[in-house]
């Protein structure tokens, strides 16, 4: 099974195009963070991973609508795809493919599925 969940901050407005075929193209970048106390000093320390977040249809739709600083839980798939540049260069990207994202505010809680 291929499941991710995290929750983090939006870390820009989301990016939104459409595809070849037609169809809407949201990608979003989602900061999450590590917080532990370190055993030799006793101080506090954190670790902030970026997450590249790509969403299709009509989640897609939803997620343009989002701006930087968003609290989001999100639920999707791990996916890591290979590409070629322009200059011929391989490389390859890690991405999570959104099933469904729920905005995390203190009105209540804005939830859209794929």
């Amino acid at each position: 099974m291929n499941n991710v969940i995290l929750v983090g901050y939006l870390g820009s407005d989301a990016d939104s195009r459409t595809t070849r075929n037609d169809s809407t193209l949201t990608t979003l970048s989602l900061a999450t963070q590590r917080i532990w106390k370190d055993r030799e000093s006793g101080e506090r320390q954190s670790q902030t991973t970026w997450h590249r977040l790509v969403t299709f249809g009509r989640l897609a739709n939803y997620a343009a609508t989002l701006t930087k600083g968003a609290n989001l839980q999100i639920t999707g798939e791990l996916n890591t795809r290979e590409y070629t540049t322009k200059d011929g260069i391989k490389k390859s990207i890690t991405e999570i493919r959104v099933r469904r994202i729920t905005h995390l505010k203190h009105s209540p809680k804005q939830e859209v599925a794929a």
